[in-house]
């Protein structure tokens, strides 16, 4: 059921399911994430056989058709959202509030029909425990709603969780550039180091560089930053997080140095780009 907002007049039309039964999905106008926890299923995606086993995440649009198959001991969790929860917000640093259709690109093509998608994302054993962890604090959030930042802190839980669902299953056969690219999109709100991203890699600087701008167009390092600058764009135009807030949540250890590398990268002050891309959001 859609959330009643304890601190503001509004409803918010997301719902996290602590003990899903996987009976009744996909839900009507909803984008839904699972976890399957343990256990396993077999089903039918769109008339498609489909086989989970834990861990695992299924990821269902309001247009699929789910029929399940068998289930083995398994346990789930959900969490479901209607489309436009990823429109925009009022932002709390200016009176000033552009009415917006912009959504959030990250996570798209995860439940978009086409002839290759299956529903069900490559995930990695390493990765598993950080998108669960991910998911464990969103769905406390929605419990809890702590403050009247909560509906903040749940879109950049979802946008972490699609953004290396995405990556993942963009690059199912793991080369060393793979290896560092889950890495990045798994670690970037920390401390990462070029040592780290080296040793994951197995490789020396000079050889990880010249498979990344072969790949990518740029250095490992580079690619982090474009990354860190690439989320913290989305904070800024659809959340209400402060700049302090959104530099420590994509690594940056200093607002001040997170403001320095956004303006010199995008030309704009992160202040003025949340403004400007809540106008042109308008004219949509």
């Amino acid at each position: 059921m859609p959330q009643i907002d304890r601190h503001k007049d509004r409803t918010v039309n997301i719902e996290f399911v602590a003990t899903e039964d996987l009976i009744g999905l996909p839900y009507s106008e909803r984008l839904t994430i699972i976890f399957i926890t343990s256990g396993s299923i077999k089903a039918e995606l769109n008339d498609r056989p489909i086989a989970i086993t834990a861990p695992g995440v299924l990821c269902l649009s309001e247009q699929d058709t789910l029929q399940l198959v068998e289930k083995h001991n398994a346990s789930a969790q959900s969490f479901s959202y209607h489309p436009d929860f990823l429109n925009t917000v009022q932002i709390s640093e200016t009176e000033d509030y552009f009415p917006t259709h912009l959504k959030i690109q990250t996570g798209l093509s995860l439940f978009l029909d086409n002839p290759t998608r299956t529903g069900v994302p490559f995930i990695t054993q390493k990765a598993y425990p950080q998108l669960f962890e991910w998911f464990f604090v969103l769905g406390t959030e929605v419990y809890a709603q702590s403050d009247a930042n909560w509906v903040c802190r749940i879109k950049k839980y979802l946008i972490q969780i699609l953004g290396l669902l995405e990556v993942l299953n963009c690059h199912s056969e793991q080369s060393p550039v793979d290896s560092v690219l889950e890495y990045i999109h798994t670690n970037y709100a920390n401390k990462v180091t070029l040592e780290d991203i080296t040793k994951c890699a197995h490789l020396n600087r000079v050889s990880l560089n010249k498979m990344f701008q072969e790949r990518c167009g740029c250095t490992a390092m580079e690619y982090l930053l474009s990354h860190r600058l690439k989320v913290a764009g989305d904070l800024l135009t659809h959340t209400g997080m402060s700049l302090n807030e959104i530099a420590h949540a994509t690594g940056f250890e200093y607002d001040t140095y997170f403001i320095k590398q956004f303006s010199a990268k995008r030309g704009l002050s992160p202040t003025v780009y949340r403004k400007i891309s809540r106008q042109f959001a308008s004219a949509q």
